[in-house]
């Protein structure tokens, strides 16, 4: 293997171990969270599905075509090599993409809460406590539109 091709892989390594899924958990906050104001309103539970979140993509594309590319280089000379290249690039683009969003999907739990208001919501988070129908629990408001569901 040579040194390019090397280096090409630890680059893409470095680059996936560098991405990070937000938290979806309904106990993780995130550091721009921290000393917010949050309204909170109470509420029963109506229903609870389980579902998946998508996971991210980005950082596994590049990190992607970069090792394709790389890999590409070492194929054959002249026009063949340019041919591979550009080959390589594109098929690790496709492969970083959904190899990141595959290893960053989560279980998540969609809770529908009809709150002591009247008013019920659905609000999709990470499976990360369980909810039965009929539990009371919590619901937190962030200014920002983002809610999460606590007992």
């Amino acid at each position: 293997m040579s040194f390019r091709v090397l280096a090409g892989v630890l680059v893409c390594v470095a680059a996936l171990v560098g991405c990070k899924n937000p938290s979806l958990q309904g106990d993780t906050y995130s550091r721009s969270s921290a000393r917010e104001v949050q309204r909170v309103e109470e509420g029963q539970v109506l229903f609870v599905r389980q579902v998946q979140i998508e996971g991210t993509q980005g950082a596994g594309s590049i990190a992607g075509g970069v090792l394709g590319y790389a890999v590409g280089s070492a194929v054959g000379g002249g026009r063949g090599n340019k041919v591979a290249k550009s080959a390589g690039a594109v098929a690790g683009v496709a492969a970083g993409s959904r190899a990141e969003e595959a290893a960053t999907r989560q279980q998540g739990l969609e809770i529908t809460v009809q709150l002591d208001s009247g008013e019920v919501i659905a609000i999709v988070q990470g499976a990360d406590e369980t909810f039965d129908e009929g539990d009371r629990v919590r619901v937190l408001r962030r200014p920002n539109g983002e809610a999460r569901v606590i007992q």
